[in-house]
C-alpha cells in the first residue's frame, strides 16, 4: 500500500497533511539529515580555520563553494541517497559522513586532507545533538513563536473590540460579580505573553567533545590544541550555549525546560478553549456559519464549536508526549544508552499536535460572534451579584452585620431589582450613598475591567 493521506498512521501525515507544512521544514526524516549534513561541514569548516590542527590546511574557494552549495540545494533527492548508504551502513550518522565524502568526490574537491577531517573524533551524538539543537531553535523563531504571537494579537484585538461590554462572572459556575468580555480575553493575553517571554529565553546548548566527553582521541590526535576552547567556539558558533561537563550525550535538560514550556502555554490554550466552549453553550457568542458545512449529520440546526474542541484534543495529546519526553530524555544509563534515540524522534508530534492546537483555536476565535443581547439579558437577570456592593458599602460606614444581612436577603434566592430596592430604602445610610446604590446597575458593576482590556 503506497504511503499517502489517506495510508498515513500518523493523522499530522494525513488528515492534517494540508495544516502541518510549515513543519517539514524542520522535524522530518530529511530535515534531520540536512541538519547533520550542516553540523558535518561546519565542523569540517570550524577545523580548517584553526591553526593548530596542521594535517588540514585552509579550504581553498572551490571546496567553501562546494560546501555551501550542499547545504543551499539539499534535496530529497540528497536525503534519499543517504538513506540508502543508511541501509548499508545501519548507521545513520557515519550514512551522512559517507554522502559528503560522496558529493565532494563527485565534484573534484575530495583531498587526502578533506577526507581524513569529515566527521574527525566525533562521536555520533556529537552531530545528533548540535543537529537536534538547529531543529529546535529554528522550529522555535521559525515555527513556534511566529503563531503564539499571532495567537495573542488576536486575543489582545478582541480584548479590545469587547473592552466595554458588560458580562456576568461565574465563579464556581454560578452568577459573580461582573466583568467585561474584553477583560477575560486580556486575562489570556497577559498569560501567554509571559510564557511566550519564558520560551523564547529558553538557552539552547550543545556540545562537542567525543565518546564520553572528554577529548580522548583528540588530544592523542592533536595533544597542544585548546580542545575546550576549539570546541566551545564551534558550538557558540551555531548560534548555541556550549556544555562543557557532558558524558557521551549532551543531558538534555534544555529539552526537558523546552518541553515544559510548551506544556504550561498548551495549559493555557487549553483553558482558553474550554471557556470559550463554554460561553458559546450560553449563547455569548455564536460561531459564523460557513455555507455549505453541516454541525449535524441528524440535527439540521447545529453550529458547533468544534475549533475549539479540536484545540483541545490536540493540548492533551501534545502534553501527554511533551510531558513523558522532558521526563525521559535527561535520564541515561552511566556514560549513554539508546534509548533517547528513537524518543527523541517523536518530538515533531508534540510539536506538531501544538501547533495543530494554536492553529484550531485561532481559526474558531475568527468566527466568533458576539451575541449582546444574550450577554446583557444574562446580566440584568442577575441582581444579586450587587450584593457584593451594598454590603461593602454597609461595612465601610460601619454596620454590624452587613455581610449576614445580605446573605438573609440573597442566598440562594432570586431577587429582583425592587426586593433590592426597599432593602437599601431601609438603611441607616447617608442619603447621597444611598442615591449611588440604588442608582447601580448590573451593567455599571465592572470596576476597572473596560480600563484593564484596553490597557492591554
Amino acid at each position: 500500500m503506497n504511503l499517502s493521506k489517506l495510508t498515513a498512521l500518523s493523522p499530522l501525515d494525513g488528515r492534517y497533511a494540508s495544516k502541518t507544512g510549515l513543519l517539514r521544514n524542520y522535524l522530518t526524516e530529511s530535515a534531520l539529515i540536512r541538519y547533520r549534513t550542516v553540523v558535518e561541514i561546519s565542523w569540517l569548516k570550524h577545523l580548517a580555520s584553526e591553526k593548530s590542527i596542521t594535517g588540514l590546511p585552509d579550504l581553498d574557494n572551490q571546496v567553501i563553494e562546494e560546501l555551501k552549495t550542499i547545504i543551499e540545494n539539499f534535496s530529497i533527492e540528497d536525503a534519499s541517497q543517504v538513506k540508502t548508504l543508511e541501509s548499508q551502513t545501519n548507521h545513520d550518522v557515519k550514512a551522512v559522513e559517507y554522502f559528503l565524502r560522496n558529493k565532494l568526490l563527485e565534484s573534484n574537491c575530495l583531498s587526502n586532507d578533506i577526507e581524513a577531517y569529515i566527521h574527525f573524533a566525533c562521536t555520533s551524538e556529537d552531530i545528533n545533538n548540535l543537529s537536534y539543537a538547529l531543529i529546535l531553535s529554528d522550529t522555535r523563531q521559525n515555527v513556534l513563536l511566529p503563531i503564539m504571537q499571532e495567537l495573542i494579537d488576536d486575543l489582545r484585538t478582541i480584548a479590545h473590540e469587547f473592552a466595554d461590554i458588560p458580562m456576568l462572572s461565574r465563579t464556581h459556575g454560578q452568577p459573580a460579580s461582573p466583568t467585561t468580555l474584553g477583560k477575560e480575553f486580556a486575562n489570556f493575553v497577559h498569560r501567554f505573553e509571559i510564557q511566550l517571554t519564558a520560551f523564547k529565553n529558553i538557552n539552547i546548548f550543545g556540545k562537542c567533545n567525543g565518546a564520553v566527553g572528554n577529548f580522548n582521541a583528540h588530544l592523542v590526535a592533536y595533544p597542544n590544541a585548546d580542545w575546550p576552547k576549539i570546541s566551545k567556539t564551534f558550538v557558540e558558533s551555531l548560534g548555541l550555549v556550549y556544555t562543557p561537563y557532558t558524558t557521551q550525550i549532551e543531558p538534555h535538560d534544555w529539552i526537558a525546560e523546552y518541553c515544559h514550556s510548551l506544556i504550561r502555554t498548551n495549559t493555557i490554550l487549553l483553558d482558553l478553549c474550554r471557556d470559550l466552549w463554554g460561553y458559546v453553550s450560553l449563547g455569548y457568542f455564536r460561531p459564523r456559519v460557513a455555507s455549505g458545512e453541516v454541525g449535524s449529520s441528524t440535527m439540521p440546526h447545529k453550529v458547533n464549536p468544534i475549533e475549539f474542541e479540536n484545540a483541545e484534543g490536540n493540548c492533551g495529546i501534545a502534553n501527554s508526549l511533551l510531558g513523558f519526553l522532558a521526563e525521559k530524555l535527561p535520564q541515561s544509563r552511566w556514560q549513554r544508552d539508546l534509548t533517547d534515540s528513537t524518543v527523541l524522534r517523536n518530538i515533531a508530534v508534540g510539536i506538531g499536535h501544538t501547533y495543530l492546537a494554536i492553529s484550531s483555536c485561532r481559526k474558531g476565535l475568527s468566527k466568533l460572534q458576539a451575541d449582546y443581547n444574550s450577554i446583557q439579558t444574562d446580566l440584568e437577570n442577575s441582581p444579586e451579584i450587587l450584593a457584593e456592593a451594598v454590603q461593602t458599602v454597609m461595612r465601610s460606614l460601619g454596620i454590624p452585620d452587613a455581610y449576614e444581612q445580605l446573605k438573609k436577603l440573597t442566598r440562594g434566592q432570586n431577587i429582583s431589582n425592587d426586593n433590592l430596592s426597599a432593602f437599601i430604602s431601609k438603611l441607616d445610610i447617608p442619603e447621597d450613598i444611598r442615591g449611588r446604590l440604588k442608582a447601580l446597575s448590573p451593567s455599571d458593576y465592572i470596576g476597572i475591567a473596560s480600563q484593564l482590556a484596553r490597557d492591554i
